[in-house]
């Protein structure tokens, strides 16, 4: 972590997660995590899906979908697959660590 990284504790489906950001990102991180939030409840509230893991995943591939095919016409997409590819890892590691709590 450089010295520009600091910790900041997402509330999301009422769970909290620590994650680490540098400190110009982090509004848009906790904007990321409500706006999420909002989508999970929603969700959720529907009563169709049930369990957190699953809430998440439905909730990431509604993300995703809208990301791909939202308002663009011109049949190609303006995701940064880098991006996503970090936004993915970085949900596996939440899911990972939030599996083994439950263990233990």
């Amino acid at each position: 972590m450089s010295k520009n990284d600091h910790s900041v504790t997402l509330r999301i489906l009422e769970r909290e997660y620590q994650f680490s950001a540098e400190e110009e990102q982090r509004n848009q991180l906790m904007d990321a995590a409500r706006f999420l939030d909002g989508r999970m409840k929603e969700i959720r509230d529907s009563g169709r899906v049930v369990g957190t893991e699953r809430i998440a995943v439905m909730a990431a591939l509604n993300l995703a979908f809208e990301l791909l095919h939202g308002d663009d016409n011109s049949g190609k997409s303006s995701v940064d697959t880098n991006r996503l590819t970090q936004l993915k890892y970085r949900i596996e590691e939440v899911l990972a660590s939030d599996s083994q709590l439950e263990l233990t």
